[in-house]
């Protein structure tokens, strides 16, 4: 069993024996970058080259890899899929001068795993993890206690590391096997949690760090209001659950610094194929979601634990504006188009026009992201049940027609112009027989408006996930959402807009 305990500098841990030195070696794996430098410190046979064996395996995804110890070559250089990782050992260095000729100072963009770093002196960087195993008998002969502290860039790394075993180790989950799933175009990270027969989620969300004032000294996140923290999800899941909807679970939660043991809801999706298109009727029952959501009354402050309130924020203009200049500052310098400030003021100015109806429309919770992603089936499960919602924490207050957009036009899959019409029909259907006043001539316009607009922002999210982010995958989609802004501006109350789209809006 692995234990934990805090207080000072760092963290300490005891490690019953080597299963748990793997999977500790594992956790750090998983959080380190490129330049981690990590001094490993400790008498012979305390369990140094046990540990960066078992980190160089995790890494390399391999567990049968060979990883000698380099005690005679003093270095091991290993180009891993994720990292390279160079891995020395100054055991039997002479002097100062054959540690130069290692050349450890020519990887920089590479991990760095040093034992007995005390032979370095000095020359040690300041941005580092430092590892001090000490043999511990009472305990076994197998038992290690391990010490853990961060040092400049990397202290606050090393601080998550300790909050989240410190919260595997309250829930009774330290001996959980770990499992990465892939990740998308978030800065969250999430583990599959294994045992005693069981699965968990474990969601790693640090604290969104602002950006650079964007507007009225605010930066994108805060004008957007997209989530800063863990605790918009935990009061959208829990207010999502009592009203009989299918939101993770929680089991266990340190909100300050942003992790989550969840419940695992599968990984069943409501499409399938390679390409992904949609299982049509699963589809259906994400529409009745909605339905069912969209004709409740939903307050807009929810409990987030005794004594905290979490207020959903409204998705007001500058939201919306924020959201729509995506196209001008990432999408068309993409195609090549310069835009102006005339260019630009004439833009947003088109789009406060169209945008009125849908602030001034009776408002709702909006999931923000109700599509194909962070839909999941439940085939045990009953009705509106049966689709698991995932991925929420940027919920605000607006209209009911954005997740119905974000459901029936997917940025990611093709949803034919008939099936699109199809569940446009069963939810106006829907919401007319629980609301006789339901305005369909209204939603119509909204539906197209805020259609457009998401589309909109998400060619800008695409072109700037491929030119800054280094993900050239999204660009596939543009075709795809293109076709979309130029279907959902043929409203007629969108004709202006349109018009601008045509003179200044290429296709990709």
């Amino acid at each position: 069993m692995q234990t934990y305990s805090g207080g000072g500098p760092g963290f300490t841990l005891s490690l019953a024996n080597e299963e748990a030195t793997r999977r500790f070696a594992a956790d750090l794996a998983n959080m380190l970058q490129p330049g981690d430098f990590i001094a490993l410190a400790g008498d012979l046979g305390a369990g140094k080259t046990t540990f960066a064996r078992a980190m160089i395996a995790s890494l390399a995804n391999d567990a049968a890899i060979e990883v000698p110890s380099p005690s005679f070559t003093l270095v091991q250089h290993y180009d891993l899929p994720r990292l390279r990782v160079v891995h020395a050992d100054l055991y039997r260095l002479v002097g100062a001068e054959e540690l130069a000729e290692l050349g450890l100072e020519e990887n920089a963009d590479a991990v760095v795993v040093m034992e007995w770093p005390d032979r370095a002196g000095s020359t040690l960087p300041e941005d580092r993890i430092d590892i001090t195993f000490t043999l511990n008998p009472r305990g076994g002969i197998e038992r290690r206690m391990v010490h853990i502290s961060g040092h400049g860039a990397a202290t606050v790394r090393v601080d998550r590391l300790g909050a989240m075993l410190g919260l595997l180790e309250e829930a009774g989950l330290a001996a959980a096997k770990r499992v990465r799933i892939a990740g998308d175009a978030s800065t969250r990270s999430y583990d599959r949690l294994f045992c005693d027969g069981k699965r968990f989620i474990l969601m790693n969300a640090p604290r969104r760090p602002d950006g650079p004032p964007i507007k009225r000294g605010l930066p994108y996140s805060a004008i957007a209001h997209l989530a800063e923290d863990v605790k918009p999800f935990v009061a959208i899941a829990n207010g999502l659950r009592e009203r009989g909807f299918s939101a993770p679970n929680i089991f266990a939660a340190d909100h300050d610094a942003g992790f989550l043991v969840l419940e695992d809801l599968g990984t069943e999706l409501v499409v399938a194929g390679d390409p992904s298109s949609p299982i049509p009727e699963r589809y259906e029952r994400a529409t009745d979601v909605l339905i069912e959501l969209h004709r409740r009354d939903l307050p807009d402050v929810l409990p987030v634990a005794p004594h905290a309130e979490y207020r959903i924020p409204p998705y007001d203009l500058d939201a919306f504006l924020i959201e729509v200049e995506l196209l001008i500052d990432w999408y068309l310098p993409f195609r090549g188009v310069p835009a102006t400030a005339e260019t630009r003021a004439q833009f947003l100015s088109l789009w406060r026009d169209a945008l009125r109806p849908a602030l001034d429309a009776p408002k709702t919770w909006v999931l923000r992201d109700f599509h194909s992603p962070n839909l999941l089936w439940l085939e045990g499960r009953a009705g509106v049940a049966q689709i698991g919602l995932l991925d929420f924490q940027d919920a605000v207050l607006g209209s009911v027609a954005y997740d119905v957009a974000s459901l029936l036009q997917d940025a990611r899959v093709d949803v034919t112009e008939k099936l699109e019409a199809a569940l446009f029909e069963r939810y106006v259907q829907g919401r007319c027989a629980h609301d006789p006043d339901f305005d369909t001539n209204a939603f119509t316009q909204l539906y197209a408006t805020l259609a457009a607009q998401r589309a909109t922002k998400i060619l800008g999210i695409f072109a700037r996930l491929n030119h800054r982010d280094g993900k050239p995958q999204y660009l596939q989609h543009l075709p795809r959402v293109y076709a979309c802004v130029r279907r959902d501006l043929r409203h007629p109350a969108l004709a202006a807009l349109s018009d601008w789209y045509l003179s200044h809006v290429p296709p990709p």
